[in-house]
């Protein structure tokens, strides 16, 4: 009997560790969604993680990490709403390492670069591969996470936010 408590535990902190991530990758897209809000961002990352994305951006520690993503949404990103797609989680055997990849849909209005350039709405469609640690002061918390966005594009007409819509 003690063999099988001890695979019962074993698998139920496995899926309670699967649902934490997913929750973390729900929280990430909550302070995206708040325009990479540093308060939302911040706590979702380890003390030295890493987060980086062609074309945008990369960044070491968590404090790094939270002010440049505020940053780029402060510079480029007016209005955005993340659809995080599918996630794919992986548990080493120890079950305080992850993997998790899943897929980016968003929907944003940016500022286009350029002096005096109009702002642009835009469907942005990628794929994130994040890797994950546990502790037992934080719990999981981002280590290394890297945005490969996929394609960009123009929407065929202007989004038209209904009066009150903030994600």
């Amino acid at each position: 009997m003690t063999d099988a408590i001890a695979s019962l535990t074993r698998r139920l902190d496995r899926m309670e560790s699967c649902e934490a991530i997913r929750a973390l990758v729900s929280r990430y897209a909550l302070g995206a969604d708040r325009r990479n809000d540093p308060a939302v961002m911040g706590p979702l990352f380890s003390e030295d993680a890493v987060w980086e994305a062609e074309g945008f951006a990369r960044y070491e520690s968590r404090t790094t990490i939270a002010q440049g993503l505020s940053d780029i949404a402060e510079k480029r990103v007016l209005w955005s709403l993340h659809y995080m797609v599918s996630p794919l989680i992986e548990l080493d055997e120890t079950g305080d390492v992850a993997r998790c990849r899943w897929g980016l849909w968003e929907l944003a209005t940016m500022r286009d670069e350029g002096e005096g350039a109009a702002p642009s709405d835009r469907w942005l469609g990628g794929v994130y591969d994040a890797v994950l640690t546990r502790t037992a002061a934080d719990g999981w918390r981002f280590t290394h996470v890297v945005l490969d966005i996929r394609f960009e594009g123009l929407a065929g007409s202007s989004w038209v936010l209904k009066k009150g819509f903030h994600p």
